[in-house]
């Protein structure tokens, strides 16, 4: 019997806005090919990959945007080369280039990551963003830096937490670890809200003494 009900189609993390986009800088003079080497070793299934003379941008499922970047920054790590990377998480866009929710999509659920370890040591100034404009749910959805410090209490039992400065919490331990502690706070916040960001500079084979 006809019915006027109709099924819609579950987003995809592409039409949700689920993505990142790097800077991977080189502080060799064989960057070019360091960098070039490190993008082709990465195994770019299931994601959308577009990269130009700033940045890469990825395009995909959260765990497959971070299986994708611990590959390539510890490929890039592993010639032994001092190597800075600019990565920004963003997940449910309000508007971007090819994403436009309609009002009142809720969180696109995701399931916390875990990454292989890759035993390379790496640093990282960590800083999360729970975009809550017109957010419901009362005053704490409102309450930004409550998500936030939910999050740094999480990376302190983890014992990845290793202090706080300006704009910005640190994280010292495994690449594989640092990435999986800043993205699944990404991805919890996400429950609740519907944009979030997260943003990390992250330091390996530095020349500069850090503590052990």
């Amino acid at each position: 019997m006809p019915t006027d009900q109709t099924t819609t189609a579950p987003m995809t993390p592409q039409q949700y806005g689920v993505g990142a986009r790097f800077t991977l800088s080189v502080y060799s003079s064989d960057y070019v090919s360091i960098i070039l080497g490190a993008l082709g070793e990465a195994d770019a299934t299931g994601l959308t990959v577009e990269t130009n003379d700033i940045s890469t941008f990825l395009g995909g499922a959260e765990a497959d945007v971070l299986r994708y970047l611990r590959d390539v920054v510890a490929a890039a790590a592993r010639t032994g080369a001092h190597i800075s990377v600019s990565i920004l998480l963003s997940r449910g866009c309000p508007g971007e280039l090819e994403c436009e929710l309609p009002a009142g999509v809720g969180a696109l659920a995701a399931e916390p990551i875990s990454l292989r370890a890759t035993g390379i040591r790496a640093r990282a100034h960590w800083s999360l963003y729970p975009l809550l404009d017109g957010a419901a749910g009362g005053d704490r959805a409102r309450d930004h830096m409550t998500p936030i410090y939910d999050v740094i209490e999480r990376a302190k039992q983890d014992g990845l937490y290793s202090g706080s400065d300006h704009y910005a919490t640190r994280l010292d331990g495994d690449l594989a670890a640092v990435l999986e502690t800043a993205a699944n706070a990404w991805i919890e916040v996400g429950r609740t809200v519907q944009h979030v960001a997260t943003h990390l500079t992250v330091s390996l084979n530095s020349p500069t003494p850090i503590p052990a």
